[in-house]
């Protein structure tokens, strides 16, 4: 998986427990599973950051010393509603032999040559929802957009995806469209302006 993250066992803690633990630089967590019996963890804050930025959605080698290492993914994300800080983590914990569910982020390249004249470049969506083992789940997908021209969409289905990786996102939702540029579209309104009537 090559993705790790090291974990501790605690104890459920109060909240003044929880908040002591949080400015120890530690993020409470709980992992759970099928076969296995919910475990409350802490987890360092620095790497659960690190984590979040880069892989949030990969699958992740969890080593619990107590425990030992198992196969985990993050399910779910709990912000401070004011600051936006992480403040807990849900992870469940996957069978490799068994397909997830999961979002992959998408990166959009290239410069579509109607936005370099002034079209307006509407992102509507940069994920997509798939299903697939876990050993086939991709990092992210690459879309390449500079044939993308002023008033066409990328849909879903134009996405190509690996073997083995299914799209469960509907496919004709847009990710991307190009709006006419602003100066075409007030040349279009000024001419279709009225001329006055002569008396």
């Amino acid at each position: 998986m090559g993705i790790m993250l090291q974990g501790t066992t605690r104890n459920k803690g109060t909240r003044g427990e929880l908040n002591k633990l949080r400015k120890e630089g530690k993020i409470p967590a709980i992992v759970y599973g099928k076969t296995l019996v919910s475990s409350p963890l802490a987890l360092e804050k620095k790497h659960v950051l690190a984590l979040l930025k880069t892989h949030p959605n990969a699958v992740i080698d969890l080593d619990i010393p107590e425990v030992g290492k198992r196969p985990v993914m993050i399910s779910q994300v709990q912000r401070d509603p004011i600051n936006g800080d992480v403040v807990h983590l849900d992870l469940h914990q996957i069978n490799l032999d068994e397909p997830v569910r999961t979002a992959v982020a998408l990166e959009f390249t290239g410069e579509p040559a109607d936005v370099k004249e002034g079209g307006i470049l509407q992102i509507q969506t940069a994920e997509l929802e798939v299903r697939c083992l876990p050993d086939r789940l991709p990092e992210q997908l690459k879309v390449d957009i500079s044939k993308l021209g002023v008033n066409q969409n990328l849909l879903v289905s134009d996405i190509e995806v690996p073997q083995g990786v299914e799209v469960v996102t509907d496919g004709n939702e847009v990710l991307i469209t190009i709006l006419v540029p602003q100066k075409e579209e007030a040349a279009d309104e000024t001419g279709t302006q009225a001329e006055p009537q002569e008396e």
